[in-house]
Parts: C-alpha cells; structure tokens; sequence
C-alpha cells in the first residue's frame, strides 16, 4: 500500500496510521510553573531527546497550550518519566481542566519541589528532568506554510533519578517500566532490553548514538 497522507482511503485506514508508525515514543509527562505561579501537567505524544552535550530534550505541542506557554513565559519545564504503575495517572493529567485546575489534585499526584527550577515534579515518578528552554520553534510545512505546531526545547540541567533503580552503576530501566506512545488508543511498556555490540567506530559516524 502506498498513500499521501492528506489522500489516503478513509474506507480503509479509518484512522491516521502515522502516529502508530513512529513508534514506540517516549511520553513527554510535562510539568510546567507560569509567572504567576499556576502549574500545569500534561502528557505529550510527540517528545524525545535530541542531544547527549548538552542534553537536550523536546515536546510538541499541537496548538499553544498550558505547557507550551507556561515554559515560554518561565523558560523551564520538567519531564517526569511515565510508567506503567503511573498509566492511570498519566492518562488523567490530559482531561481538559480549566486553566488553573490542578492536573496533579485531579489525578491524585503529589507534587514534589525541584532542585534548580521552579516546575515541580511528580513525585511518584521514578526519574525527573529539570530544564530550561533552549528556543521555541513554529514549525513551517514543505512550502513554508506556517502551522499551529511548537516544537519546545529544553537542556536538561538537572536530573533525579530513584536510587532503588539503580544498581552497580546502571539506571534499570525494565524495573521502572516506562511507558511510550503507540498512536491510537495504544501504548507499551518497556519491561525488558537486549544489547547490540555496534561495530567498531560506530559513534563516531555522523548521527552519533
């Protein structure tokens, strides 16, 4: 099957099927403090890292909403890790309260103070990113065409991380059992990884990794 994504035949994929092609993806569980103090927590379907040095981390958000605007008017956010223990939670968080309801009273979280930004975390998730905003980004489609998409960066400046998963010097990740986006209604969890010697060099080919 080939389609365009604008023509494709709603008689037989019903739903977009390119969210469930980019997949899995890191759930981008934003926490966010505007200037006035009100907090925002939302979870993102389109986040990643996208650098190691610095650390660099981003979310995109499909109109300018609380998350988006909250971290340009402070220039911080936070990402809390989604797990499969928190799935109930997390899923929560995206009711569409009025601005200045609590995501976190809403979903029964507790809000933990960081380190070196403003934006709480959540504190029952097992690792938290505490970042400033590098550039907020309106996206342009092919032509030049602007969208109503931003594309939030953040370097991550501070990281905490659960020490009951971390064991000789390894962050164990299958023990957390994160979470990541499938498209649709779907999700999956990472409860088990295998490893891969690359060949030698191989870092140092363009696109690192």
């Amino acid at each position: 099957m080939f389609f365009e994504p604008n023509k494709r035949d709603r008689s037989i994929l019903k739903h977009d099927p390119f969210k469930a092609l980019i997949a899995p993806r890191p759930v981008g569980w934003i926490s966010s403090r505007d200037r006035e103090g009100r907090i925002n927590l939302a979870p993102y379907s389109f986040f990643n890292a996208f650098s190691g040095d610095p650390p660099i981390v981003g979310f995109c958000s499909e109109g300018e909403k609380d998350s988006l605007t909250f971290a340009r008017d402070s220039g911080e956010f936070v990402w809390n890790m989604a797990t499969y223990d928190l799935r109930f939670q997390m899923s929560e968080t995206s009711a569409p309260l009025a601005r200045g309801d609590s995501e976190f009273n809403h979903a029964g979280l507790t809000m933990a103070p960081s380190e070196l930004v403003k934006a709480p975390r959540v504190k029952e998730s097992p690792a938290q990113l505490e970042c400033k905003v590098t550039q907020i980004t309106q996206l342009v489609d092919m032509n030049g065409g602007i969208t109503p998409r931003f594309l939030c960066m953040g370097q991550v400046i501070g990281i905490h991380i659960d020490d009951r998963f971390i064991a000789d010097g390894i962050v164990q990740i299958p023990l957390m059992k994160p979470i990541a986006r499938c498209g649709y209604q779907d999700y999956t969890v990472l409860d088990r990884v295998f490893s891969i010697k690359r060949p030698e060099g191989a870092g140092n080919r363009e696109g690192g990794g």
